[in-house]
This record gives C-alpha cells, sequence and structure tokens, in this order.
C-alpha cells in the first residue's frame, strides 16, 4: 500500500517541528553567572583589544569558553556566548 501525498507531508512537518523544537531547547543561552552557581571556577581569561574578555571556566572535566563584553553605558558586563571545549 502507498502512502498519501498528505500523510507523507503531514508526517514531514511534524518530524522537522519536533527537530526543530528540540534544537531551541538545547540552544539556551548560557552565561557565566549560571556557571559559577554550578560551582565552576575561573581558570583563565584574557582581554580582547576591541574590548571584553575570553575567560575559561572549569568545573571537574567539563571546561567552556565564554565571551563577555560591556560598554561605557552598560551597568554590568554581559556574557555573548559560552561554548563547551572538546
Amino acid at each position: 500500500m502507498k502512502a498519501k501525498p498528505a500523510i507523507l507531508a503531514a508526517l514531514a512537518f511534524t518530524a522537522s517541528t519536533v527537530a526543530a523544537n528540540a534544537q531551541s531547547a538545547g540552544m539556551e543561552k548560557i552565561t557565566v553567572g549560571q556557571l559559577l552557581t554550578q560551582n565552576f571556577v575561573l581558570v583563565g581569561s584574557f582581554s580582547v583589544p576591541s574590548g571584553g574578555a575570553g575567560v575559561f571556566l572549569q568545573n571537574g572535566p567539563k571546561l567552556y569558553f565564554c565571551f563577555v563584553s560591556e560598554t561605557r553605558e552598560s551597568s554590568t558586563a554581559a556574557t555573548q556566548y559560552c561554548k563547551v571545549v572538546e
């Protein structure tokens, strides 16, 4: 028995929606503050000529690299991104 095109389209749409939702759920922004509350410690840092800093945070075997930046007008330095170091 052949599947009908409408059923195939509905299945494809459902699969792509589930994949997109899973990806966006897993892409939640990680911040330096969140890592510090999880007992990560600062193990290295460097300044960036354009402003901001790169920081390395570690908890056991887990190591993250984060980039933070600020402007003269900002009240805090904001985490731009954090990435797992593999």
